[in-house]
């Protein structure tokens, strides 16, 4: 019997993808917004694919700002732009 993938919604494309494919941004419990790329640390989680089309749209929308019910800053949306440029080349 397999096992069952899950699937998570990307912010930027709204399309379900196997979790492993997309970066998990969570809110922590004391407020943090960070990346998490175990997908272990606890708090509110969003996630988005690794096309940085996906962050932009995400980013024009505020749709992470709605999934995790916080501001968030200029400096996650750069590493997150970083991190998107890593996985290509890699």
């Amino acid at each position: 019997m397999q096992r069952k993938i899950p699937q998570r919604q990307c912010m930027g494309c709204r399309e379900r993808r196997p979790k492993q494919e997309l970066i998990r941004v969570v809110r922590c419990t004391d407020g943090v917004v960070r990346l998490d790329f175990g997908g272990k640390v606890n708090g509110r989680g969003a996630y988005l694919c690794c096309n940085p089309e996906c962050l932009k749209r995400a980013q024009k929308s505020k749709a992470l700002e709605r999934s995790l019910e916080t501001p968030i800053s200029q400096e996650v949306y750069d590493l997150l732009a970083r991190e998107m440029e890593g996985a290509s080349r890699g």
